[in-house]
């Protein structure tokens, strides 16, 4: 169920309040543009800010505009485990397909609590569970054996690796076998990721090239050489694109070249803030190379 291109969704702004038309209207831009699968209330979607209403508002809200098309991987996660549980329980009672669940930050837990924080939500939910793996985020790292203890759980059935390092998907695959959903957290490597074992993405950039990105997806499973080629071509087009959106913290400036395609306004809640003059410019030069606006 979980692969491909599924979108890390951007949550939009108006005076600092949620604007639901706009994320209706980008919710039916994925669903025209071959996305795979929908990810509200992840980190690209602001969810640190997300005040609990706001968090259930906008899972709630893919749920029901995606209407099944599509499946939709709530963003569950907390650095409390009662809260993680209690957000989890929500998706899974609203109708999500599954929950993205960060490790938890802040905290700094040693391995065996990484495995019991999991474990505690496992057990509350009948929902699949994808472990999101960001250390550059999170400064801890969940180990390979402690992901195999997990994949012991009934609930726990892949990772989203941002990790960066294309060998921990090797290790992973060599320690837990191809039935582990390994999706990547770095849309620079989405391609190289897939050549090497993975089954897609939780992406960034999806939020503002989604059919290229779906292409690309699509295209790099293929067992056709020809369109492996494609695949690769589309991903070198891509690539300028990847590294402007993260010139600063994202999702500033995915949001800014959302507005540049008319999707939303850039508006982003501190402790963020929109981007500078110079990364603007990278960011429209980079959405022209890749031919997305002229």
């Amino acid at each position: 169920m979980f692969k491909g291109s599924n979108v890390a969704l951007i949550t939009p702004f108006k005076d600092n309040k949620l604007d639901i038309e706009a994320y209706i209207k980008i919710i039916h831009f994925h669903l025209e543009n071959g996305t795979h699968g929908l990810v509200p209330a992840g980190t690209t979607g602001e969810s640190p800010t997300l005040d609990h209403d706001e968090h259930q508002k906008v899972i709630e809200l893919c749920i029901k505009e995606s209407n099944g098309k599509i499946p939709v991987i709530a963003g569950t996660g907390s650095n409390s485990t009662e809260e993680a549980i209690s957000l989890t329980k929500h998706a899974e009672k609203v109708g999500a397909n599954g929950a993205l669940v960060v490790t938890p930050y802040y905290n700094k837990p040693t391995q065996e609590g990484l495995y019991q924080h999991y474990k505690a939500i496992s057990d509350n939910t009948s929902l699949p569970i994808i472990i999101y793996n960001i250390p550059s985020r999170c400064v801890i790292d969940m180990s390979v054996d402690t992901m195999a203890r997990l994949f012991e759980l009934k609930n726990i059935v892949g990772v989203k690796d941002a990790t960066g390092d294309l060998n921990r998907l090797d290790q992973t695959i060599k320690k837990l076998g191809s039935e582990f959903i390994q999706l990547t957290g770095e849309d620079g490597l989405a391609f190289e990721f897939n050549k090497r074992g993975g089954v897609g993405i939780i992406s960034v950039t999806a939020n503002i090239a989604p059919k290229l990105c779906s292409e690309m997806q699509n295209y790099s499973k293929s067992k056709s050489g020809n369109e492996i080629k494609e695949a690769e071509r589309i991903d070198q087009m891509l690539q300028p694109l990847h590294k402007s959106l993260f010139i600063e913290s994202n999702p500033a400036p995915a949001k800014y070249a959302a507005k540049l395609l008319g999707l939303c306004s850039d508006e982003i809640r501190l402790p963020l803030v929109n981007i500078k003059d110079e990364t603007k410019d990278k960011v429209k030069k980079a959405l022209q190379s890749a031919k997305l606006i002229s």
